[in-house]
């Protein structure tokens, strides 16, 4: 149990704050606690939240907006998806530009630590993209300077979280249930309350560089096990039944046809069960502050919980949204420098090779002046796009420069283009974020954004040469 006193600690944000976690820090810590939420809609505060602050975190400006007054910063978003009507992009690509937006505003605003919730991370071997994302946002977040604790949590059982929630709809609903190989793998879950308590723990610590410790409960058992376990906590007889030639395809069917669970959940989850997660052995990544609840308790607590809220349903398992604002794209793409080239020379480097991009057959011309760019298409004399540089956002590392108008733009757009140095100074992300095209709809689909898609893996592969 935390203890009730009042943490002196001044604004805590946490981005995510509707979430499986986020619901519940706010449950236990806003008697004590400033918390701030954010969420990427106006809605009311959560309980246990004075505030919360709409945000769109793939834009480093509102970004940090958002993080204004914060003391310290909380991290529990996953696989953002933006609210757009095309993306044209991979969540690894999304998850970086998002952590990389708010390690830059926590740097801004001065926050003295940021936490993030992440997986446990399989020693010496080859991960998931799903895993493989979770570091790269670790680095992102900690790449300005500011000190990042990272918290890599195995399964989280709690009753409203996705994962507990698709396991016990599957021993619910399967009287007999067919195990793929990777049922057997080890794994080592941990309660909710276990990880909250070391959130509350950090809170009051002071930490001078990025660390990460490792939370899991004191057994490591395997998928079959869990659920046979929970099978006797909810008092059902299950049958489970090796099938060693159910492949990971036909494992993410049955799990998203039997729990409800969507396809986009399902399948990076259980592309990652191949991998065995279970915590680092060494005490030095354990936090002291974590309870080790035992895997029967967290199971028989949060089958308790969830049968008082029976109707329930996760956020994971809820579809996006379909209210659009516009028919905005994002695209983001990414790149490798070549060796001692930055953003600002990537983009002077698109500008000039684009004319010649196809052989000098694509009849593009662009003209630079000053801040000024513009895309004309030979013989005309409007241009295609127009844009301008943001000086004030610009720099070495980083290149925006905001669409004000052409034929191909509505003019009221409050799109732009990006060039953004992340995680080391050879990783490139190109991105067209909230960019609004004047054509029609389905017009658009079939020519200009399959365009952009087009030159952008040709610029790609430029770099690639120049490497």
């Amino acid at each position: 149990m935390m203890d009730s006193q009042a943490y002196d600690i001044g604004e805590v944000v946490i981005a995510g704050a509707t979430g499986f976690i986020g619901t519940r820090l706010g449950e236990q810590l806003g008697d004590r606690v400033e918390l701030i939420g954010l969420s990427r809609s106006h809605r009311a505060p959560p309980t246990g939240y004075r505030e919360c602050r709409s945000v769109d975190l793939f834009s480093r400006a509102d970004s940090i907006r958002a993080l204004q007054g914060a003391q310290i910063a909380i991290y529990l978003v996953h696989s953002m998806i933006p609210s757009a009507r095309l993306v044209q992009a991979t969540f690894q690509d999304l998850d970086l530009l998002c952590a990389d937006n708010f390690g830059r505003a926590a740097a801004a605003n001065g926050v003295k630590h940021i936490i993030y919730v992440s997986g446990l991370i399989p020693q010496d071997e080859e991960l998931s993209d799903h895993l493989h994302s979770r570091l790269e946002v670790e680095r992102a977040l900690s790449a300005h300077g500011v000190p990042t604790i990272t918290l890599r949590a195995g399964m989280v059982v709690g009753a409203r979280g996705s994962s507990f929630q698709m396991l016990a709809r599957l021993v619910k609903r399967l009287p007999v249930m067919l195990c793929p190989e990777w049922t057997q793998t080890k794994m080592q879950p941990v309660a909710l309350d276990d990880v909250t308590a070391v959130i509350a723990a950090l809170l009051l610590e002071s930490p001078t560089r990025s660390r990460s410790y490792d939370l899991g409960a004191p057994e490591v058992i395997s998928y079959r096990e869990l659920m046979s376990r929970l099978a006797t906590i909810m008092k059902v007889n299950r049958r489970f039944l090796p099938v060693p030639f159910v492949s990971p395809s036909l494992s993410r069917l049955w799990v998203s046809l039997t729990t409800g669970a969507p396809a986009a959940l399902a399948r990076p989850l259980i592309k990652s069960l191949r991998h065995t997660m279970v915590a680092r052995e060494s005490t030095e990544y354990r936090h002291p502050a974590e309870p080790m609840t035992s895997v029967d308790t967290m199971l028989q607590e949060a089958w308790i919980k969830s049968r008082s809220t029976p109707h329930h349903k996760p956020r994971a398992f809820q579809a996006a949204p379909t209210e659009r604002e516009g028919d905005r794209v994002v695209s983001v793409q990414r790149m490798t420098l070549p060796e001692g080239k930055s953003a600002e020379w990537a983009t002077k480097e698109y500008m000039g090779w684009l004319p010649h991009s196809f052989g000098g057959i694509l009849p593009i011309k662009v003209q630079t002046e000053g801040d000024q760019v513009r895309f004309y298409l030979w013989g005309w004399s409007k241009p295609l796009l127009e844009l301008a540089l943001a000086q004030h956002a610009s720099g070495a590392d980083r290149q925006v420069l905001f669409v004000r108008g052409g034929h191909l733009a509505k003019p009221d757009t409050t799109g732009r283009l990006e060039f953004r140095q992340v995680l080391d100074e050879h990783t490139l992300l190109i991105g067209l974020v909230d960019f609004e095209p004047m054509l029609p709809w389905w017009l658009y689909r079939v020519t200009q954004a399959l365009a952009h898609k087009v030159v952008m893996a040709r610029f790609r592969r430029h770099l690639v040469k120049l490497s």
